[in-house]
């Protein structure tokens, strides 16, 4: 479980970066963390290696939302072509993100988007 970051004061003048405890849960899915990566957006809320500001992409056609990056894993939902797709991560043919502003996060077929 991700851990939520504070800057916290012992003595004064002196700023100390501790882990203050869980953060909020969110419906799964639907947040764009993983337990090496995080949208910017996430930065203070959810302690990881890495944060990344998304790339935006357009979907060019309709393909599935999946949750893994192979064609044989779970499809999440159906793309509609034109909807946009924020792209946090690439590994080889497959892009990570999120659909849309608060839609739910997966892998798809970086073949299938266009770079806005």
């Amino acid at each position: 479980m991700p851990l939520e970051l504070s800057l916290q004061s012992p003595d004064a003048g002196d700023r100390l970066l501790m882990l203050s405890g869980p953060s909020i849960a969110a419906k799964p899915g639907h947040l764009p963390v993983r337990g090496d990566l995080a949208h910017i957006k996430l930065a203070g809320r959810y302690f990881v290696p890495h944060y990344a500001v998304p790339m935006p992409h357009e979907i060019t056609d309709p393909m599935m939302l999946r949750a893994a990056a192979r064609l044989s894993s779970d499809e999440i939902c159906p793309l509609s072509p034109g909807a946009r797709f924020d792209v946090l991560d690439i590994a080889g043919a497959w892009a990570w993100g999120q659909y849309g502003d608060e839609g739910p996060v997966g892998y798809v077929l970086l073949s299938n988007l266009r770079a806005l």
